[in-house]
């Protein structure tokens, strides 16, 4: 599935763990006239009740994506008393102040491509399970042309290695990486590429 907007073009792959018919990852984007927001939400464990916890995540932030990332986690956080877990990624860009701001808990992984680098982060350790818990949003400039990999536990980092970004359209990234990816899958997986264009 992939989708070309204004100022974002976004393609997403995502398969079940193998076996299974729910996929316990969720995932929601949306850009409007001032903002951009991409989420993945993995239940923990896999199967219909992470798939719920997940899907209840999700709901939350379409509810409240006018609030800044910190926010969204911590409300997220609240819906999950007494539910399965989850791991979770939020990329939010605010094309105005030309900045991106993400917070990523468990193993949710986001790496940054610009025409100079590549900057992988280390997510936040644990989960969302309606506990306060400490985390931190990071924040930088939004560049034009910057591309951005978000993705689940299914993704190994030897499928990343193999990945070749620069210059390719976010479509291509996606058919790029479920060609060189396992077919069979040991856990649900969900791969999204966004790439800021600027305009």
């Amino acid at each position: 599935m992939s989708t070309a907007n204004n100022k974002v073009d976004v393609s997403v792959f995502q398969k079940p763990k193998k076996g299974n018919y729910y996929c316990g990852d969720s995932y929601f984007y949306a850009e409007t006239e001032n903002e951009f927001l991409c989420v993945i939400a993995d239940g923990l464990g896999s199967g219909e009740y992470a798939t719920e916890s997940s899907q209840i995540v999700i709901q939350i932030i379409k509810e409240n994506m006018n609030i800044s990332v910190e926010e969204l986690v911590k409300k997220a956080n609240q819906q999950l008393y007494g539910k399965r877990g989850v791991v979770l990624g939020i990329l939010k860009m605010d094309f105005s102040k030309k900045e991106y701001s993400f917070s990523s808990i468990g193993n949710i992984g986001v790496i940054q491509y610009t025409a100079e680098k590549k900057k992988r982060s280390i997510p936040n350790s644990g989960y969302l399970g309606g506990y306060e818990r400490p985390f931190k949003v990071f924040k930088d400039t939004l560049e034009d042309n910057m591309t951005f990999i978000m993705f689940s536990d299914g993704v190994k980092d030897k499928e990343l290695s193999k990945l070749y970004i620069k210059d390719k359209e976010v479509e291509c990234i996606t058919k790029s990486y479920v060609y060189i990816s396992e077919d069979e899958r040991k856990d649900d997986t969900t791969f999204i590429a966004i790439r800021y264009n600027g305009n």
